[in-house]
C-alpha cells in the first residue's frame, strides 16, 4: 500500500519507502488505518500484494500469498493537522489477536540501515506522543523506552528495511481495574 513517491515518474513499488510501497508490515490487517504521508498532487494510492499470513520480516522474501478484497476509505489530512515522515498506523483490536486485545499505535521507519529506520520510527513515536497526548518530547522518550516495541516488520526488498515502533494505547486508558 503506497502513494506516489515525491518526483516519481514509473518508480517501482519495491523496495518500500516513506511513501510506502510493497510495505509488508503484518499489523496492516483488517481495521487498521494506515496513514501516508502525500508526496504527489493526488497521491495516487495502489495496493495489492495480500497475505494470507506473514512474520515480522517476511525473511524469504514470501509470505502466503492469497487475493486481495478490499474495501477501502479514504480521508485527507492537512499537514497543517498532522504531518508525519513515513507511513504510520493504529491497529484494530490488537496486535496479536491471541495475546491482547488492545489497540496499538505504529510509525516507521524506512531505508538501508536497520539503526537508521528504528531511530526514525522512533522519533516520529515521539513526536506522535507528545502531539496527541500534550507529553513534552523526553517525557514521550522516556514512555517509549518502557511500553514501546521495535520490530523488523521487513527486510526482503533490495536492502530497504522497514522498522516498526509500537505503542499500546491501553496505556492511555483511564480505566482503573
Amino acid at each position: 500500500m503506497g502513494v506516489c513517491p515525491k518526483d516519481g515518474d514509473g518508480t517501482p513499488i519495491m523496495p518500500p519507502g516513506n511513501f510506502g510501497g510493497n510495505l509488508d508490515v503484518r499489523q496492516l490487517t483488517i481495521g487498521t488505518k494506515l496513514y501516508l504521508p502525500v508526496q504527489q498532487a493526488g497521491a495516487l494510492f495502489s495496493c495489492g500484494d495480500g497475505h494470507a499470513a506473514q512474520g515480522d520480516g517476511e525473511v524469504c522474501v514470501s509470505a502466503l500469498e492469497c487475493p486481495m478484497y478490499a474495501s477501502l476509505k479514504f480521508t485527507v489530512i492537512k499537514a497543517s493537522e498532522k504531518s508525519i515522515p513515513s507511513p504510520q498506523f493504529q491497529t484494530k483490536g490488537g496486535l496479536t489477536q491471541k495475546v491482547n486485545h488492545d489497540d496499538f499505535y505504529g510509525t516507521t521507519g524506512v531505508g538501508p540501515d536497520l539503526m537508521t529506520g528504528a531511530q526514525e520510527a522512533l522519533r516520529a513515536m515521539i513526536d506522535y506522543v507528545s502531539e496527541t497526548y500534550n507529553i513534552e518530547k523526553i517525557d514521550a522518550y522516556l514512555l517509549a523506552s518502557l511500553c514501546v516495541d521495535l520490530k523488523i516488520s521487513e527486510i526482503v526488498d533490495a536492502g530497504e528495511y522497514v522498522v516498526s515502533a509500537l505503542l499500546p494505547l491501553s496505556i492511555f486508558n483511564d480505566s482503573q481495574e
